[in-house]
């Protein structure tokens, strides 16, 4: 396996963590840039030759001629199919198991984060506040807690019984459920378990707190840097879209 040289471009949104997630649990040595995206660093010319859809977050592997790899599903499966020899994210020979990961992974790049993505939007980012969209948001996030909570009945993981790249990758947008418009989740005891058992894994952690601290747990545990964060964001989208 070739050693691994590898920069992360990111911040700390619920979808920028996940490749510092992936990268700390398997143990890859890299560096980090943080991208600023109110001053829109992720327009800038030099990182849309990385990226050209101009988006966080973004890898360039060095050890492989400066390949760059964008999109955190495509990172999160390129991070695997090369520096995952153990398979302890990703399954290679058996291939039952790999698609059910690859499935669960699929259902989260389709699902989970697309719409939480959009409720963060009309929740915390919209200049005005529209509650036929928030609603709407949150009762489709609800439905899909509600199927990731029954498959999780009896289990502690989602599949084969331990932590695999289908819990990485959802961990980080359920367990920012107040952030997308869904104030509790105790209405799913199997998801808030998943959660706090992911929640002790140290590797986790400290991808959480990549490339700054954990903005997440900042804005849970004090709502007046919540609050300063949304009028932060109205005003810079109140300036992109011309209200």
């Amino acid at each position: 396996m070739t050693t691994p040289d590898i920069t992360l471009y990111t911040t700390g949104t619920q979808n920028g963590v996940k490749p510092g997630i992936i990268l700390e649990e398997l143990g890859i040595p890299y560096k980090v840039k943080n991208i600023e995206l109110r001053k829109n660093q992720q327009y800038e010319p030099w990182f849309l030759k990385i990226n050209p859809n101009g988006k966080i977050p973004a890898i360039v592997d060095h050890s492989k001629d400066d390949f760059p790899v964008f999109e955190s599903t495509a990172i999160a499966i390129y991070l695997c199919e090369n520096y995952d020899p153990e398979e302890k994210l990703l399954p290679k020979n058996d291939p039952k198991l790999r698609s059910q990961v690859i499935q669960w992974v699929m259902f989260e790049a389709s699902g989970i984060g697309p719409t939480q993505g959009q409720s963060n939007f009309y929740c915390r980012f919209n200049p005005e506040k529209v509650p036929f969209a928030i609603n709407k948001c949150a009762n489709e996030i609800k439905r899909i807690y509600g199927v990731l909570n029954k498959s999780l009945e009896g289990k502690e993981y989602l599949v084969g019984n331990k932590f695999t790249l289908a819990d990485a990758m959802s961990y980080p947008m359920v367990r920012g459920h107040f952030f997308s418009g869904v104030e509790s989740i105790d209405e799913f005891p199997n998801l808030k378990a998943w959660v706090k058992r992911i929640d002790a894994r140290p590797a986790t952690q400290k991808g959480l707190n990549v490339p700054v601290p954990d903005i997440m747990k900042e804005f849970q545990e004090n709502p007046e840097k919540l609050e300063e964060f949304e009028k932060l964001m109205h005003i810079y989208f109140k300036d992109r879209l011309k209200i």
